[in-house]
């Protein structure tokens, strides 16, 4: 399968960083089985506008690394995916995305299924106030995923292990997921968000909160994850978007300077704004 990769060059820019630029994205936006794509997306919170005209394909089996300064609009554009910016007063999109090739802004879309498919991780863990298993089994059982409770059991013990965490929890499933590290709290978002089987798993800064040890038990995870799941990342760590990601997407200002191969994003960026901000120049 090959589809037609789009690759245009950045306009002349001479601003200064943290000016409005006019710029086209430099890379290639589209991939080989895109899973999800975005086009012509805007995004506006009342009359502010955070997302200007993105185009991005997400590729199969793979980890992309949204990175840019605080305010970009990265984490906007990432719950724009699975429709969480719905959740906020006066937020509307114009463009159209797209989950394997249907608009999931479409009237017929249910949202419930939609974010079942595209499973979500937040900067701060935040497990249910359950047991370790209930915080897991609650999906499945929402969904109609289990028919009995071997079902459930069996679910539950795959997703822990899948997350890398069954072996430290296997012997205290019902206790309060509350009760868990923060890293191991982490973990057990994440094995919340497989046990309802996605396509999908969005991050935001999901190590951000995390000590050194428990953010490389997550980069792990992720690496082990992507044989299986698409997965987007939000980060500000660019250390750690060259570790887990193979495309990273750079934003400024709303707009989306530049896409690529992670290895050419961070050794031979082809926009000056990308330059700098990898650079450390401004950021």
């Amino acid at each position: 399968m090959t589809t037609n990769s789009i690759q245009v060059t950045a306009a002349p820019d001479h601003s200064l960083p943290g000016e409005p630029v006019e710029t086209r994205t430099v890379g290639q936006i589209s991939v080989q089985q895109p899973v999800l794509s975005a086009r012509a997306v805007n995004i506006f919170y009342g009359a502010k506008q955070a997302i200007k005209d993105i185009n991005l394909d997400i590729g199969l089996h793979s980890v992309t690394a949204l990175i840019g300064p605080s305010g970009c609009g990265k984490s906007t554009f990432l719950r724009s995916m699975n429709r969480m910016n719905d959740t906020i007063p006066g937020a509307r999109m114009t463009g159209r995305i797209t989950l394997d090739g249907e608009d999931i802004y479409s009237g017929d879309q249910d949202v419930v299924q939609l974010r079942a498919r595209v499973g979500m991780v937040f900067q701060q863990p935040n497990p249910f106030p359950k047991s370790i298993y209930e915080n897991v089994a609650y999906g499945p059982r929402i969904h109609g995923l289990a028919v009995t409770r071997a079902d459930l059991d069996v679910i539950v013990q795959s997703s822990l292990q899948k997350a890398g965490l069954w072996s430290e929890v296997k012997d205290r499933l019902s206790h309060p997921g509350t009760g868990l590290s923060g890293g191991q709290q982490q973990r057990l978002c994440i094995a919340r968000a497989m046990a309802v089987d996605p396509e999908v798993i969005l991050m935001d800064e999901p190590c951000s909160a995390l000590d050194p040890v428990a953010t490389a038990r997550i980069e792990d995870l992720i690496d082990e994850l992507r044989d299986k799941y698409t997965i987007v990342i939000v980060t500000h760590n660019m250390q750690q978007a060259a570790r887990v990601s193979q495309r990273t997407a750079y934003f400024h200002m709303g707009e989306l300077i530049e896409v690529g191969a992670t290895n050419q994003i961070f050794t031979n960026p082809g926009h000056r704004l990308t330059e700098d901000y990898i650079t450390g120049r401004f950021g």
